[in-house]
């Protein structure tokens, strides 16, 4: 039963039809956004949607068993978790004011395909990974808006106070100009009390932030894809790391024979000293 269960959790056709069933149940889920389908074929879809969270439940079912005796290791893969909450939420009797919950928790199988699909994983886990250093970089830039925020109230505020009369306005003001979303209104507004100033103030924010913030967004990305990819290839050569803890534990194994025979072996008796 063991064995079956391995070999159908680990073939291609089993892959491909979780992820034709993940595609279905996104389809299903934006179908139920049309009243009109729902008022025509309510039955059908609610059949559909019971059979796509059915062979969502055999799926987990099938990788529990093909973890043997151990089957809490499912478990262990964060992607596993995961879809095992999706799937929990999902059979959970929520109704009424809650209902808007449940059909959340339907839209969020199409997630699965990131747990499906090998390539969206790697972006996913990058991204993830990712999070530690855009931090820093987020500081940066928030440092940077304050700065430039309490500039511009001191500079334009007076001649505009609709974009710079306080920090909060300044601060919207400025994360629409770093959009370059009509930033070029703002700016005709504000060069009208220094135009050179104006300038200086403009270019070099816009510099700062859409062109280096954005590049040490990418390079931080970039960098995190490429630890993935370290993970992804250590992680083929060793899926489960079994190696690994075979050479620790051999290891361990041979340091204790050493002590052992360092407790056997006899001194060595001094030679007598010839006549």
């Amino acid at each position: 039963m063991i064995l079956l269960a391995k070999q159908v959790v680990g073939s291609r056709w089993f892959h491909g039809a979780i992820v034709i069933v993940i595609l279905c149940a996104g389809i299903l889920a934006g179908v139920e956004t049309n009243s009109v389908m729902v008022a025509a074929h309510g039955p059908l879809l609610h059949a559909l949607d019971a059979a796509v969270l059915a062979i969502f439940i055999c799926e987990i079912v099938l990788k529990l068993v093909a973890h043997g005796r151990r089957p809490l290791d499912y478990f262990r893969d964060g992607w596993n978790v995961f879809d095992f909450i999706i799937v929990a939420i999902c059979l959970l009797p929520i109704g009424g004011p809650f209902a808007a919950v449940l059909r959340l928790a339907r839209v969020l199988r199409l997630l699965r395909l990131v747990t499906a699909l090998p390539k969206l994983q790697m972006l996913v886990g990058a991204l993830i990974k990712s999070f530690s250093s855009m931090g820093y970089v987020g500081l940066l830039l928030g440092v940077m808006f304050y700065i430039y925020a309490i500039m511009g109230v001191h500079l334009f505020g007076n001649h505009d106070a609709e974009h710079f009369g306080s920090l909060a306005s300044a601060l919207m003001s400025l994360f629409q100009i770093i959009t370059l979303d009509n930033w070029s209104d703002i700016f005709a507004t504000a060069k009208g009390s220094a135009p050179g100033t104006a300038a200086a103030y403009f270019v070099t924010f816009i510099l700062l932030g859409t062109m280096i913030m954005l590049n040490l967004f990418i390079g931080v990305i970039m960098n995190s894809m490429t630890e993935m990819h370290a993970e992804l290839d250590a992680q083929k050569q060793d899926p489960s790391g079994t190696h690994a803890d075979e050479l620790l534990k051999i290891e361990r194994q041979l340091a204790a024979l050493r002590r052992s025979l360092a407790v056997l072996t006899p001194a060595p008796r001094p030679s007598s000293e010839t006549q």
